[in-house]
């Protein structure tokens, strides 16, 4: 599987230039790279102009839908459209699509944990339920940014045979450190691959330094954009490895779960109801 993550930069408030620059930029990625899965960032088409979104968000993603869709269908690619402000019943949420190469939606997810030093919690209303489907018959998982500091629904993910972890994000300096880290770390001890695909440029006060990365179920990083600047990373990976890795180390058989004080209903019990 050949992967294409787009760094971008965001025109904040502007969602008609950004519509335009990312639907450009999809197409020559799949021109050019040619990939299975093109990547976009985290809250592509507005930013964090968190005040506008009832006036600049996207209502019910049609407009992500139809653009992506089509060039979903048109160049016979899936593309995980990152995610987008989203308006549904009244209220703004921060929602991810993906789509298949026939432009079928396949995923929907409104990102769960709020970051409230960006005031998130007050404009946007958290989503309730994870995120998992298929590309090209590998079972993929999605959260979006701040959702990698919880642990937790990623393993619940993995649990449920997620091996391919997508993660668009808005992720500023000075947190570099915890960028890499964390992605590696939710790669090493859930055993799969993370593709994350972060923003470049700046939103008022706010810098985002990229650092696009895919690394692999062993958490070695096969690709980053070290540079803050726009670009496309373009990695191929073998997504088999992910069978030999939990062969190698068999972390989900060796858990012990009924020492974690976990709720029997929880997916990682094996004697959940």
């Amino acid at each position: 599987m050949k992967l294409s993550i787009i760094q971008m930069d965001i025109a904040l408030g502007e969602p008609d230039r950004n519509f335009k620059k990312a639907a450009e930029l999809v197409q020559n990625a799949a021109e050019k790279a040619q990939p299975d899965v093109i990547v976009l960032p985290e809250m592509w088409n507005t930013g964090y102009s968190l005040e506008n979104l009832a006036d600049i968000g996207d209502p019910g993603g049609s407009r992500t839908a139809e653009l992506f869709g089509a060039l979903a269908e048109e160049y016979n690619v899936n593309i995980v459209a990152g995610s987008i402000a989203n308006l549904r019943g009244g209220n703004a949420f921060n929602t991810l699509f993906a789509f298949d190469r026939k432009g079928k939606t396949v995923a929907e997810y409104s990102k769960i944990h709020m970051f409230k030093l960006m005031e998130e919690h007050i404009y946007i209303t958290p989503g309730t339920d994870q995120c998992l489907f298929e590309l090209d018959g590998v079972p993929c998982g999605a959260v979006i940014c701040y959702d990698i500091r919880f642990p937790e629904l990623i393993r619940s993910l993995a649990l449920q045979n997620c091996q391919m972890l997508f993660v668009p994000a808005e992720w500023p300096w000075p947190r570099l450190d915890h960028w890499r880290t964390l992605l590696k770390a939710r790669a090493i001890e859930n055993q799969m691959f993370v593709a994350a695909c972060n923003r470049c440029g700046k939103s008022n006060d706010t810098s985002f330094f990229g650092h696009s990365m895919v690394i692999d179920p062993w958490g070695e990083i096969l690709g980053e954009i070290e540079e803050e600047n726009e670009g496309v990373l373009s990695v191929e990976i073998d997504t088999s490895l992910v069978q030999k890795v939990r062969e190698t180390i068999p972390v989900f058989q060796d858990r012990r779960p009924e020492t974690y004080g976990v709720s029997p209903d929880h997916p990682g019990n094996s004697t959940g109801r």
